[in-house]
């Protein structure tokens, strides 16, 4: 037997690998963090022969309410992942497997890979109506890229989405994807609609240092980048250093920020009802797109969900609040879950790389219904 998690976005130790029926494994803290909760591994082994794989030490993860019935995911060809007979006991997630190849992969949820990412922005560029831009560098010296699809006008609104600020959140990305491949679609109805009317300006990755690092939630130097958004410095935070730059250059009329929560099993949005500049009209903005949210997609709820701050009392350092107070706008964060989202439940995939996609593309067709008024 072997596990290794020397790739892209791998995190695992072992601890035990004698046995097959009682694996024991432990996930390394993000850089210079806290922080643990994302897992990628390869197993390489016998076929047709049960596997007991035990990841330990999970009372002190980020989130251990978010191993409560989670299934973990497996993939043999890294394209498709299913998921995988798992059970949270004793602080311990314990996944029980029979290989139907040597070599099968787990993750926490579906990887989006930094090749991937790179693949993303240069098959976007090549659209005539998509251009890219490099605002500036990583602490590990990788592009912090923008998209920006559409061409700019006074009578254009300016709409901004970000993800990835968490890189074990991949949902985040596949959102992403989804959204690109429709806006891109020169025979897509929505995309006409909304640039004739809008600009964007699209971030797919905000923190590929750990993305590719495998952390969950932290840059290179274990910063949490969605505190960060009142001070950050090129020298801890440049990835929203740069990103808050190029958005007082353009201005921003919306602004999506997409994430993935551990703990809740539903699709929801976090909205901006505590910063100080929330009044009626960003309240009618918020309730509109999520009145179209409703009629776009049944994936979209709002009965659960975080709690809402109190009038004046959002936290400022996080990226939605401090963009909807600085700009005076419509400003969201998305979340999506780990688990599945139990208002349609698949016992095969769970919430999945695919779904993501789609909720990302409905998510687009919503905000058609909102772009007259968000200025």
């Amino acid at each position: 037997m072997r596990i290794t998690s020397q790739f892209d976005s791998g995190n695992i130790e072992v601890l035990s690998l004698e046995n097959r029926e009682d694996i024991q494994l432990k996930i390394k803290n993000d850089n210079q963090s806290e922080f643990f909760q994302w897992f990628h591994f390869k197993l390489e082994s016998q076929i047709d022969l049960l596997h007991r794989l035990t990841i330990v030490d999970l009372d002190k993860s980020a989130y251990p309410e978010g191993w409560v019935d989670y299934q973990a995911v497996a993939s043999y060809d890294r394209q498709t992942w299913f998921r995988v007979p798992t059970r949270f006991e004793n602080n311990q997630l314990i996944i029980e497997f029979t290989p139907e190849c040597e070599q099968v992969y787990f993750a926490y949820f579906a990887p989006y890979s930094y090749e991937r990412h790179q693949d993303l922005l240069s098959w976007a560029q090549s659209h005539e109506s998509c251009t890219i831009e490099t605002l500036g560098e990583t602490i590990d010296g990788r592009d912090i890229s923008v998209l920006q699809i559409g061409e700019p006008a006074d009578d254009k609104k300016v709409i901004w989405m970000i993800a990835r600020q968490h890189p074990g959140e991949t949902m985040a990305e596949w959102f992403i994807e989804g959204v690109l491949h429709k806006l891109l679609d020169d025979e897509d109805a929505h995309a006409a609609a909304l640039l004739n009317k809008a600009v964007f300006y699209i971030v797919p990755n905000m923190n590929p240092d750990g993305s590719v690092r495998g952390h969950l939630r932290t840059n290179a130097v274990g910063v949490n980048l969605n505190r960060e958004w009142q001070t950050p410095s090129i020298e801890k935070s440049p990835e929203v250093y740069y990103v808050r730059e190029k958005m007082f250059a353009t201005g921003v009329d919306m602004c999506l920020d997409v994430h993935g929560d551990e703990a809740i099993p539903y699709n929801f949005f976090a909205g901006s009802e505590g910063i100080p500049r929330y009044d009626a009209r960003l309240k009618d903005l918020e309730d509109s797109f999520k009145a179209a949210m409703f009629v776009t997609t049944p994936e979209f709820q709002d009965e659960f969900g975080y709690p809402k701050d109190e009038p004046g009392q959002a936290n400022l350092t996080v990226g939605s609040s401090w963009v909807g107070q600085e700009f005076n706008c419509l400003s969201y964060t998305i979340e999506m879950p780990f688990k599945d989202n139990n208002g349609l439940p698949d016992v095969d995939y769970g919430w999945s790389d695919r779904r993501s996609y789609s909720f990302g593309q409905d998510t687009l067709a919503a905000i058609v219904s909102v772009v007259d008024k968000l200025r």
